[in-house]
């Protein structure tokens, strides 16, 4: 299981408490309906910091 710093913790939780408070908006500028999403969010914010957060996972090119 992947081990997520302190900031990823922090960051996500703030997310998901903007979205149960429908303050959360997504970059487009909608707001953020879903619990992934808000979670997606505080995890890229993290990233972007410097945070302790594993890589996105990377689609796989289809094997045939």
């Amino acid at each position: 299981m992947a081990q997520y710093g302190k900031k990823a913790s922090e960051k996500v939780h703030r997310a998901v408490k903007e979205e149960e408070h429908g303050q959360l908006k997504s970059g487009s500028g909608h707001k953020v309906t879903s619990r992934k999403q808000a979670i997606a969010i505080g995890l890229n914010e993290a990233r972007k910091e410097g945070g302790k957060v594993p890589a996105r996972p990377r689609a796989s090119s289809s094997k045939s």
